[in-house]
């Protein structure tokens, strides 16, 4: 049996997403037909200059949408001669998406990019000092017994030093938009995440986690 739209949003949504980078979604919206794009032959698109993270972004999104039974491919599969990020005459897109059949579009864009400096501070404090000793009375029973005892003189343990980092943080907005293209021109728009991915360390890991996230979003509203 295939798999419904929202059954893969939930399945999304069981999948952990753990990264030293930060993947989250600010703001999502979906239309009441956002299943319509179910039985669809869907174009997967990243519309970006980079290649490798087009690459990625599209297999992450077109892999979790034929695990979920639908049929998905990844532009650069069909148009591999073709930069989405570079403007074509009015109508060519339109031609050549009707020639291969696709009926549904999910897009993602890089929208803003920003760059900025994080300080980071460690240390400044003592480490490993004289561990407390709560079996009473034991040395604690006499005076002169816990006065010459070595134990009981102050010790903080070995000082670790203040260190002070600076580093650069990068930040990404990205809009997903999902289209169905039988509509009428002015309401194809089914449904938009935008997302913020901070400092990724991997753009193929961090694109299997911005789809997971992305999908599942969809069922939060």
């Amino acid at each position: 049996m295939k798999t419904t739209f929202y059954s893969f949003i939930l399945f999304g949504f069981a999948l952990s997403i753990t990264s030293c980078s930060s993947v989250k979604v600010l703001d999502s919206w979906q239309g009441a037909n956002l299943s319509s794009v179910e039985e669809k032959n869907i174009l997967v698109v990243a519309r970006t200059d980079n290649k490798m993270a087009r690459i990625a972004f599209e297999e992450a999104m077109a892999n979790d949408l034929r695990k979920a039974g639908m049929n998905a491919t990844e532009s650069y599969l069909k148009f591999s001669n073709h930069n989405p990020n570079e403007k074509m005459e009015e109508g060519a897109m339109k031609a050549l998406i009707e020639k291969e059949g696709f009926q549904g579009v999910v897009m993602s864009v890089v929208k803003d990019y920003n760059e900025s400096q994080v300080t980071e501070k460690s240390g400044g404090y003592y480490a490993g000092g004289t561990t407390y000793y709560g079996g009473y009375p034991g040395y604690y029973g006499g005076f002169y017994g816990y006065y010459n005892n070595p134990y009981s003189y102050s010790t903080y343990g070995n000082y670790v030093p203040s260190t002070t980092t600076t580093r650069v943080s990068k930040s990404y907005i990205l809009e997903t938009l999902v289209y169905n293209l039988d509509e009428p021109e002015g309401k194809q728009l089914i449904g938009v995440v935008t997302s913020q991915i901070i400092d990724p360390s991997s753009v193929t890991e961090t694109a299997k986690k911005y789809s997971k996230l992305v999908f599942n979003s969809f069922n939060k509203k």
